[in-house]
């Protein structure tokens, strides 16, 4: 019996097909959350249908994401090679879900070399942390859902001292000037304004150019699951000359999101394609790839460039609106992405490099890494390693699935956390708690040839996607 009495028209109201899913979702929920609350168990449903691909590492709602995404094909034409070995950091802490997914990428016959982050977890496909170079193919879910996914940070004049005792207006600032969530968007005389949405690649097929409303929609908006817009002190223990910045302490602006929706519709269109035309086993269906030489490979690299920039068009308006809301100059600012495929150089030939959810890491390239809303992140410079493929973790990795975060933290457990660290959060759920994550100071030692450390930042005040869920 259905306790919590949750029903296909339950389903529907917030974005299930018609089908099979209505079904498993119901079932699982009769199986496994009846001891929790309606309005957690209704939040955490909204979150697998927005972003199924979130919830294919976990236990208990794999099977309804699995469904939301749709089989893979059975007919086989490409043959997987023996897989060849590559490089894995922070191995002690990375789950054998992600090995597995990384040992099957490399057993693709395009690819040419691997890397495994310490931040590393089982994905879609390629797993969250994973870098792969691919010989002339590009993967839509090497890439990932939200196409270029970046982290921007703003660097202000502003002493902690201001922000302490103006903690208030920072935090109306920070609610006035952000949208978060599946759908969000600015609207009327709020909309925002951008070049990137006059870009040709908008009008290079039928199905690009329906997205362009969408995208106009959402400029300026994050997305929902671990995207953040937060405030914090910046921290740095020497003078640094290439960012001309004096030691000493900063407030900062931090911003994680990506290309929104129109990225992932872009990602599920080609994903879709690449396996119609690339019909690889099952254990790697979801790799399914895209040769550059052809019309589809063509189009799916310019609408990911664009999708990229898009991505960066949205955190240029979220830091632009909240810098003249606070009336601060910016000392620095800081961008980089993942999430995305790159054209470099691997031993004297060209490679298509996907860093799904790794940082790149080049020599003397600027990256920031998150922990938690609790935990600091870092300012880093690339070192260049190459068994890294050039490329370091993009943040600290769960080690709950989120499923086990919403059934082993309490609320309580979470306020006293987010109280004990002086962070003031504004959404967010139970999934997205600081315990769901890995300890970003392990990550960060194993990845110390990897990057160096120019600055900690410490979040203060944290907004993330409201859960829906019902506040005790």
């Amino acid at each position: 019996m259905n306790k919590l009495n949750i029903n296909g028209e339950d389903l529907k109201s917030i974005g299930y097909p018609e089908g099979k899913a209505i079904g498993i979702a119901i079932k699982v929920v009769e199986q496994n959350y009846c001891e929790l609350q309606r309005e957690d168990v209704m939040a955490i449903l909204t979150k697998v249908v927005q972003y199924p691909e979130n919830f294919l590492d976990d236990e208990l709602l794999v099977s309804i994401a699995q469904e939301l995404i749709g089989k893979p094909n059975e007919d086989v034409t490409i043959v997987l090679k023996e897989g060849s070995t590559y490089s894995v950091f922070g191995a002690e802490n990375i789950e054998q879900g992600a090995i597995h997914q990384m040992e099957v990428a490399m057993k693709l016959p395009v690819t040419v070399a691997g890397a495994l982050m310490p931040d590393a977890h089982q994905g879609y496909g390629l797993p969250i942390g994973g870098v792969l170079a691919t010989k002339n193919a590009v993967i839509p879910y090497g890439v990932g859902v939200d196409i270029g996914c970046r982290m921007a940070l703003s660097i202000y004049d502003i002493p902690e001292n201001h922000f302490l005792e103006n903690e208030g207006k920072y935090k109306r600032e920070l609610i006035a000037w952000t949208k978060f969530g599946a759908g969000a968007g600015w609207h009327g005389k709020y909309r925002a304004e951008h070049s990137v949405l006059d870009r040709s690649e908008f009008n290079m097929t039928p199905f690009v150019k329906n997205l362009q409303r969408k995208a106009l929609e959402q400029l300026g908006s994050s997305g929902g699951g671990n995207h953040f817009v937060e405030f914090g002190m910046i921290e740095l223990e020497k003078d640094d000359e290439k960012l001309n910045i004096k030691k000493g302490k900063y407030l900062a602006l931090l911003t994680h999101s990506g290309s929104r929706g129109f990225g992932a519709t872009v990602a599920g269109y080609y994903t879709k394609l690449a396996k119609q035309v690339c019909k690889l086993p099952k254990e790697a269906a979801n790799l399914a790839y895209l040769d550059m030489n052809s019309a589809e490979g063509q189009e799916y690299w310019l609408a990911m460039n664009l999708a990229g920039d898009y991505a960066s068009a949205c955190h240029e308006v979220i830091h632009q609106r909240l810098t003249k809301a606070i009336g601060g100059q910016v000392l620095a600012k800081v961008e980089n992405h993942h999430n995305f495929a790159w054209k470099e150089t691997w031993n004297g030939e060209e490679v298509i490099v996907h860093r799904k959810g790794a940082t790149p890491a080049s020599k003397e390239v600027m990256g920031i890494i998150p922990g938690s809303m609790t935990a600091p992140g870092f300012l880093v410079r690339g070192k260049g390693e190459v068994s890294a493929i050039n490329s370091a973790s993009h943040g600290a990795g769960r080690q709950m699935s989120r499923t086990q975060a919403i059934k082993n933290i309490s609320k309580d457990e979470m306020k006293q956390v987010l109280k004990d660290n002086g962070v003031t959060l504004i959404g967010a759920g139970l999934d997205e708690a600081p315990m769901a994550y890995k300890n970003i100071e392990t990550v960060m030692a194993s990845q110390k040839d990897l990057v160096d450390v120019v600055a900690k930042f410490t979040p203060k005040i944290v907004r993330m996607a409201d859960d829906g869920s019902r506040e005790d």
